[in-house]
Formats: structure tokens, sequence, C-alpha cells
């Protein structure tokens, strides 16, 4: 990518910016990045100019004065479609404050899906907690002040928080992402889930998605109940399967044939999926394995029976070209802010000139 590519959009002054428009914004069509959004140091539309908001448009972005009022959100809805995706704006103008009489970019046309750079590729984490207490003793348990924290430098270091949905148009090659994206589960089945992270979730804007083998729910008071689950779904939360009593998936019993062995992995990964589809009114597409276990056999069986995401305990961040069926997770299991920051690292240096 060349150097006027990567400063596409870089901040300029009023008159380098009139200047750009006078030339009709000769860019070059090949860039892979929108960059960051031009801005003008100074008014630089005259008062009569300002009642037409938009200054410029192409079929690859828009030119934007803001009147006052708007936001990423309302304008992501407006010139977008969807204001789930005010983070495209964001992205653009990083830096540049939504007030008038600010000069913005939309950008209109997605582009770099794969989030693919000269130094290297952008990755998408997945952090795997299992359970939370104020006070913990087993070693997978997480303090509910070391998750506030974590949560908190997500939010303050601007990470987005993204569905597994997200993600899988992601790995399909279909969107882009935000750059510091990131996604959060939770294993297991907890009722922590639902008393402790939730509302912290909550605080900070975040979702997850819950991963639960079905013979434990609602079985004891450690337990999420179905009720509970429906609640966090409403919230924009997922739930996935792990199985319908955390078995090793790859692990034949003593005397198993074939035949058995391969008809009880069949009935953990289906049934466990009917009773959450049952449940939850959904069609259940997320799979854990229980202790990150899976082989061919078990992939093979997982996509027969509608799973599209299969998430292992492997570390790394996961890129475009990821198998969507065996994808790594980060267990966060120490509860120091510099072991966290380790594992949301979301790109990988790699020179792709």
């Amino acid at each position: 990518m060349g150097t006027a590519c990567k400063r596409r959009y870089r901040n300029k002054s009023g008159a380098i910016l009139w200047i750009l428009f006078g030339l009709g914004f000769l860019f070059q069509s090949s860039c892979a990045t929108l960059g960051v959004a031009l801005r003008a140091s100074e008014p630089a539309v005259s008062e009569e100019k300002s009642a037409k908001p938009i200054i410029f448009q192409s079929e690859e972005y828009i030119l934007y004065l803001l009147q006052g009022g708007e936001t990423p959100v309302s304008l992501a809805a407006r010139f977008l479609g969807d204001p789930k995706r005010s983070w495209v704006i964001e992205e653009a103008n990083e830096g540049t404050p939504f007030e008038r009489p600010q000069i913005i970019v939309i950008p209109l046309k997605e582009e770099n899906r794969g989030g693919l750079t000269p130094g290297g590729y952008q990755v998408v984490p997945i952090l795997c907690y299992y359970g939370f207490a104020e006070h913990c003793k087993s070693p997978l348990c997480i303090p509910a002040g070391v998750f506030e924290l974590q949560m908190r430098y997500l939010k303050d270091n601007g990470y987005r928080v993204i569905s597994l949905g997200e993600l899988l148009d992601f790995l399909q090659y279909r969107h882009a992402l935000p750059r510091r994206s990131v996604v959060i589960t939770m294993d297991g089945g907890y009722g922590s889930a639902y008393d402790i992270a939730y509302p912290i979730l909550e605080r900070y804007g975040f979702t997850a998605t819950l991963f639960v083998h079905t013979a434990f729910v609602g079985t004891s008071k450690s337990a999420i109940t179905w009720d509970q689950l429906r609640e966090m779904k409403a919230d924009g939360f997922d739930v996935g399967s792990l199985t319908l009593s955390y078995c090793d998936l790859t692990k034949r019993r003593a005397g198993e044939d074939d035949q058995a062995y391969m008809a009880r992995i069949k009935r953990q990964l289906l049934v466990s999926k009917q009773i959450i589809d049952r449940n939850l009114e959904q069609d259940t597409i997320y799979l854990a394995f229980p202790y990150g276990s899976y082989d061919q056999r078990v992939l093979n069986i997982c996509d027969q029976v509608g799973y599209r995401i299969g998430l292992s305990v492997e570390p790394g961040g996961n890129p475009f070209f990821a198998d969507p069926l065996a994808l790594k997770r980060n267990q966060i299991l120490k509860r120091d802010l510099e072991s966290f920051i380790t594992k949301v690292k979301t790109f990988y240096e790699f020179s792709l000139q």
C-alpha cells in the first residue's frame, strides 16, 4: 500500500481540505483502509453553505459538516443503515470531535474485510472465563474486582466486544470488524455468570456468549437457570453448547467400540443443541469443546448436526482465514492486569510486502 493510501483521510488543515475538494479528491481507488478523517482546523464553510451538511458525496464516502447533535450512532443509522456500524464512522474520524462545525468522513464502501495491512493482519482474541466470586478459592474463578478492572481496561483502551455472529461474518470474509475487536465467553453454566459477571458487563455496554452443558442447568444453587439465560439472551447475550454432560469428545470409554463411541459423541453434540434450541427458541450454532479437545471426526459430526463455530482453549487470536470450527481461545486464569493485556492482542505482525 502506498503512502498516499495510508494518508487518504488523515487530518488536514482547512486550506488543504478545500484544495483536495477542488481537485475532486483524486485518491487512489486501490486503498485498502479508510484511515483517519479529514479535519478542518478552522471553520472552512461559510454560513450560507452550512445549511447543506453534505459537502461532497461519491460512491465511496461522504464529506459531512456536523450541524450539532449528531452522533456516530445516528449517522450510521442514517447513512449506513445500521446504528451498530457506528464504529466505521468513529474509526474513520479517530481523534476528531463530533461537534459543530466539524467536517467528518462517512465511508460508504466496506473495505479491507480481512484486516490486512503491509505490516500484518488483524486477529480477534476470544476470552474464556469460567466462574466468578467476590473472593475466589478455585483457580478457575476470577474475583469480581479483577473482572471489573479487566472490563474497564477494554473500555478505556478502545476495544469493542463483538458477538460470535459478527466474528463468523469476518471469518467468512463478509464484513470488516473494528480494529480492536474481542469476544468474551464464559464456560460451565455457573450462576456467577448471571449474578456477578452480567451486571459488570452491562455497566460497560458489553455482552458475552455463555456455554452450558445442559445436564447441569438449573440443578443446583451454583448453576445458572433457563430463566436467567433467557433474560441474558434478551439483553443481547448468546448461548452455546458445552455438550450434554461435559465429557472429552476425543476419548472412548472402557470397552466402547467405535460404533458405540461415535453414537455417544453424536448424542452429546446433537441432544445438547436440541435442548438449548427448545428452551431458548433458537438455532444453536456455537459450541465450546469440553477441555478444548477435538479431532477431525468430532469436527465432522459438529458440521453434520449444525454447529458453525467451535472453540478450543488453544491460546492465540483468530485471523479471517481461521477455521470457524476450530478457533483459538485465551483462558483468563491469572489475576494481574499485565497478564490480561497479553491476551487481548488484536494484530499479528507479518510483512506482506
